[in-house]
């Protein structure tokens, strides 16, 4: 989805000319998957590129393995590689320009012959722009003049790997992008876009996340298919909704059996191992992560296995509910709570029932998002605390973890937002039960909501009487 109406850049060709590496390189960040393995690029990746002030979407999209996937107008397969393909072929449709790329390296093959005539049926060659890749030193450079055999006019020799010729590659697109479709600078451009909200979708295989990804745009962005592991990189997609700049991150499903081949396999090659460590990487980044779940089969160790990992990397935390119009007694009472028995340390992450087949209940995800990132940056002043702390105190007595004497609490102070932290201070002798770290919490939440965010409570000693400090005992309240 081309949501900012920029114009729409394409990077096609044949398998392993370094698509995924041209469009890392371009947009200076390793966010597309790359290997030696044929088809390894299945979504396609979407970035936004401003150069000399001109903006554009840039695409890169899988590689073509068979031309009669781009000559059918309309596939009646399930099948991921067509899917794949097929999709190429829709973005090819869209494009305002294409980036045919080639291999120096390997030189003009007949798959690129038949790739360009297929190109030429439907687009103006003035549209696409022939670009060899992989010409890492001279004598490449000087053979890549058999490309212009293709009719597209003279190669523009590049190197992904090291970026030699892309910033000649970069002034070329923006020469050829329509004038019509040129964003015109306005008054607000140096203002920025405000805060953007992360949200990574996470959850094992097949329960329904690129669809999710999909209903939230309006449109099959993402290729959807009941193949395990489908998906394979993570996927930034902005949206604005509401006022609100979101950047909706799909991952690859994490099973249990990939989890643990990615943390013992020595195949650094491995594609699942892969797509597995970038997605567990994800979860750090994000403000909120949707975990979802198959409402329609009972959470697995994996399941708690995954909250864990969000409630530990300090991600505010929504469950999506999939499948929900496959229930036919639609019990919210009955099913939340048997999520809340399988994830007992995070009873205070919302629950929302959703199929995103259809799209029912999926609008209220964002508007969901939005009130928990808000949630994440709630600060108490100091006075609201203290009357806060004197209250609490009278409704439970601070208990003590160990000794005779009942601790004592000279102070509860707020130290971080984003995600909130909290500091209790007690006597150089006393200890706090964790229990009663448990209750705060539960108050703190209670009182203030802090909805769907973990919350960090770490106990302080006062200073010793001789100055100097001691150590500090770190108590991390939501994963007891």
């Amino acid at each position: 989805m081309n949501s900012n109406n920029l114009p729409l850049v394409v990077i096609f060709g044949r398998t392993n000319v370094g698509k995924s590496t041209l469009f890392n390189c371009l947009i200076e960040k390793h966010q597309a998957l790359t290997s030696d393995i044929a088809g390894t690029t299945r979504d396609a990746n979407w970035a936004t590129i401003e150069w000399c002030r001109n903006k554009f979407s840039l695409v890169d999209t899988g590689g073509i393995m068979d031309l009669k996937f781009l000559a059918e107008k309309k596939l009646q397969t399930t099948d991921i590689e067509a899917k794949v393909q097929e999709q190429a072929r829709n973005l090819l449709k869209r494009a305002d320009l294409i980036l045919f790329l080639t291999d120096a390296r390997d030189g003009l093959l007949p798959t690129d012959k038949e790739l360009v005539k297929f190109l030429m049926k439907t687009k103006n060659k003035n549209k696409i722009l022939l670009v060899a890749n992989k010409a890492d030193n001279p004598r490449l450079r000087q053979g890549t003049a058999e490309f212009n055999k293709l009719g597209l006019g003279e190669p523009l020799a590049i190197s992904a790997a090291n970026g030699s010729g892309t910033g000649d590659l970069l002034d070329e697109i923006t020469n050829k992008l329509p004038e019509s479709k040129k964003p015109v600078p306005s008054p607000l451009e140096g203002e920025g876009k405000g805060e953007v909200i992360k949200v990574a979708i996470i959850g094992k295989p097949n329960v329904g996340k690129s669809s999710l990804v999909n209903s939230l745009l309006g449109e099959e962005r993402i290729i959807v298919s009941p193949t395990a592991h489908t998906t394979r990189e993570p996927q930034d997609i902005e949206i604005k909704y509401k006022k609100n700049h979101f950047v909706l991150i799909d991952t690859a499903g994490i099973s249990k059996k990939g989890r643990q081949t990615a943390k013992r396999t020595k195949n650094k090659n491995t594609l699942e191992k892969f797509s597995i460590l970038k997605s567990l990487a994800v979860i750090r980044k994000a403000d909120v992560a949707l975990l979802v779940i198959d409402i329609n089969k009972g959470l697995t160790q994996q399941e708690s296995k995954l909250v864990e990992d969000i409630i530990k990397k300090q991600t505010s935390l929504i469950i999506i509910a999939n499948k929900w119009d496959l229930i036919e007694d639609k019990n919210t009472k009955h099913y939340t709570r048997e999520i809340n028995i399988a994830l007992p340390f995070a009873t205070w992450a919302p629950i929302q029932f959703v199929s995103a087949l259809t799209g029912a209940k999926t609008e209220k995800v964002l508007d969901l998002a939005a009130e928990i990132y808000q949630a994440r940056h709630i600060t108490i002043k100091e006075n609201s605390l203290n009357k806060f702390l004197n209250k609490i105190v009278k409704i439970h007595r601070p208990t003590k973890a160990k000794g005779i004497k009942r601790p004592r609490i000279y102070e509860l102070a707020q130290v971080q937002t984003n995600p909130p932290v909290f500091k209790v201070r007690i006597s150089q002798k006393d200890t706090l039960n964790e229990s009663y770290l448990r209750f705060i919490e539960n108050q703190l939440r209670k009182k203030y909501g802090f909805l769907g965010t973990p919350i960090n409570i770490y106990v302080e000693r006062n200073k010793s009487v001789h100055g100097k400090n001691e150590d500090l005992k770190m108590t991390n309240s939501k994963t007891k």
